[in-house]
């Protein structure tokens, strides 16, 4: 029973400091299936969570359904501000939807036209993405939302569009690959954006014994560039394997007779691949990251001088 061993539900079961750990954290998290899961079980789920943290009983709850609970909490509510996320803006909701999005953008890259939906599209769920999964220590103003959603998309567009161009005489796969190279450079422009306060003003820090240091520019700076290269990283294998092995099967003849299969192979392509790199990707750095006092702002370093013992290392959320 989950009352006769206690546990700290405040950190996952697996251990965070090494790779593994966080993956299979994150495979948990990100499970598409956790997004059928009732409003009402999610609630019941956070209710039994709570009441776990607070100290109080769970008569007939066993240690692997406060696991579970704990689970679909994670995966369904802000990690600092406890709120329920948008449901198509949950880690859990990154394989399905873009599972759609990734194989559109890279079927139907041709014309200007499904260029500029398809893009849109794109930004306009990262950006959705970025909002739900920022750091909640940090409220972005909606005007900064607006700015950040259109200049992503602006920046997706005129990269996709001009690259197009370019490449109209080169051979198909180097067409295939132009809305990966737009894509990439949207993340560079839309998540910087979307969490610019952090950037400006800072994100909480913390010390071992959940000290509040004061926020750091310094630590938004590193945590927002690790969100880029990973959300990159994430989107890789399916937008350029995906058009790789598209085309060497092109080139073998192997969609003569079915020419409609393509765009089925490639869901099925993206799918396969955003299934693990998604996870995996995610697990890349530490949620609750690790950095050095000794490298943060004067301010920060002088609360900790204060006090004793004095921390060597802060803790700050990355954010996803």
């Amino acid at each position: 029973m989950a009352d006769e061993i206690r546990v700290n539900l405040d950190e996952p079961r697996w251990d965070q400091n090494t790779y593994w750990g966080r993956a299979q954290y994150f495979f948990t998290t990100t499970n598409p299936l956790n997004i059928f899961t009732s409003s009402a079980r999610l609630d019941q789920c956070k209710q039994i969570v709570d009441t776990y943290k607070a100290g109080g009983k769970l008569p007939g709850v066993s240690l692997e359904e406060l696991y579970r609970a704990k689970d679909l909490v994670d995966s369904a509510f802000h990690p600092e501000t406890g709120e329920k996320m948008i449901i198509i803006g949950r880690m859990s909701a990154q394989v399905p939807m873009n599972m759609v999005i990734t194989a559109c953008m890279i079927t139907f890259y041709k014309t200007a036209p499904a260029v500029v939906f398809w893009q849109w599209v794109n930004q306009s769920f990262n950006a959705l993405v970025n909002y739900t999964n920022r750091s909640g220590s940090s409220p972005m103003p909606l005007d900064q939302v607006a700015k950040s959603y259109l200049s992503a998309t602006g920046g997706a567009l005129v990269t996709a569009l001009s690259l197009n161009k370019l490449v109209k005489s080169a051979p198909p796969l180097v067409g295939r690959l132009v809305p990966f190279t737009a894509v990439a450079a949207a993340n560079c422009i839309n998540i910087p954006l979307m969490r610019y306060k952090e950037i400006r003003d800072g994100i909480s820090v913390f010390d071992d014994n959940n000290n509040h240091l004061g926020d750091s520019p310094t630590a938004a700076k590193i945590g927002i560039s690790a969100v880029v290269f990973s959300r990159i990283l994430m989107a890789t294998p399916g937008m350029v394997l995906t058009p790789v092995i598209v085309d060497q099967l092109e080139r073998k003849g192997a969609f003569a007779r079915y020419p409609r299969m393509v765009g089925p192979l490639q869901f099925i392509l993206c799918g396969i691949f955003l299934s693990f790199t998604t996870p995996m990707c995610c697990a890349l750095f530490p949620q609750k990251s690790p950095i050095m006092i000794a490298k943060l702002e004067q301010s920060i370093q002088n609360v900790a001088t204060a006090l004793s013992p004095k921390p060597e290392i802060a803790y700050y959320n990355k954010g996803l």
